[in-house]
């Protein structure tokens, strides 16, 4: 199976003149082929290691399953690499009968990268998805104490981060500042489609009353991921654009960036945030 993290030689350079060689971790990075009922959806690249959660979420993030019930089997397929090893690096999802598959139009018809969650999406049309699920009455409150600590509770329990400097990371956390799923990834997408795809399957979706943090920034497809998933804020410690304001805004969900510790900005729905 594909590795979390892979071993390299690297050369050093110094501005001093010091040049040494050494071995350095680095993030694993794999293709990922997204079957439903046998046929091709997608390819995305990842890091491997929780596949079934990346899976699930990424079906919720598409619009096709909102209910753990609808997603009967998550299965690896058959795929070898040069040596004939067994790569798991397809898998292949059965739906409840009644599920409407995914249409010919929403088909990715090329490879979504790592860095990039709406990559090959036939129409524009296609990029805006509508939830099963109502932010605007979710009356979460959050201490900003508690909202601010978020990031360095993030970074503290990253452990591949600690190992290869390489990837992202998102966390799903209580509004009491409990965390309840993190999971890392080398596309931040992926790292969020991880933790709804760890929900749905744990039949946790709406998602009421928690708070999403992610180690980058917030990107409309961030938001519009968060959205499907029920989460009604959504914390980064970079800059939002100004389409995922403008989706935050429509939703109901609270937008914060620049989430550094001692201070945060709040783009959307400030009185959920408790002083």
């Amino acid at each position: 199976m594909g590795r979390v993290t892979r071993r390299g030689r690297i050369t050093k350079f110094r501005t001093d003149g010091t040049v040494t060689k050494r071995e350095d971790v680095l993030a694993g990075e794999e293709p990922l082929e997204i079957r439903v009922e046998g046929r091709s959806f997608t390819v995305t690249m990842r890091t491997p290691g929780d596949d079934f959660d990346l899976v699930a979420g990424f079906l919720v993030s598409e619009g096709i399953i909102w209910d753990p019930a609808q997603l009967i089997s998550l299965r690896y397929c058959a795929g070898v690499d040069e040596s004939g090893q067994q790569t798991f690096n397809v898998v292949d999802v059965q739906l409840r009968p009644g599920t409407a598959l995914p249409d010919t139009a929403m088909e990715r018809h090329v490879y979504t990268s790592s860095s990039c969650g709406i990559c090959g999406t036939a129409s524009i049309e296609a990029v805006r998805k509508s939830s099963h699920f109502s932010l605007g009455a979710d009356d979460v409150r959050i201490p900003l104490e508690v909202l601010a600590a978020l990031p360095e509770e993030l970074r503290r329990n990253q452990k591949v981060f600690d190992r290869t400097g390489g990837v992202h990371a998102a966390g799903l956390f209580t509004s009491e500042g409990e965390l309840l799923c993190l999971r890392e990834d080398v596309g931040r997408h992926n790292a969020v489609d991880k933790v709804v795809g760890w929900a749905v399957r744990a039949g946790m979706l709406p998602l009421r009353g928690t708070v999403l943090q992610v180690s980058g920034r917030a990107s409309f497809e961030l938001v519009q991921k968060a959205q499907l998933a029920g989460i009604p804020v959504l914390a980064a410690v970079s800059a939002p654009s100004s389409l995922s304001v403008e989706l935050a805004e429509d939703a109901g969900m609270t937008l914060v960036g620049f989430s550094r510790g001692t201070s945060l900005n709040c783009y959307a729905f400030p009185e959920r945030i408790s002083v």
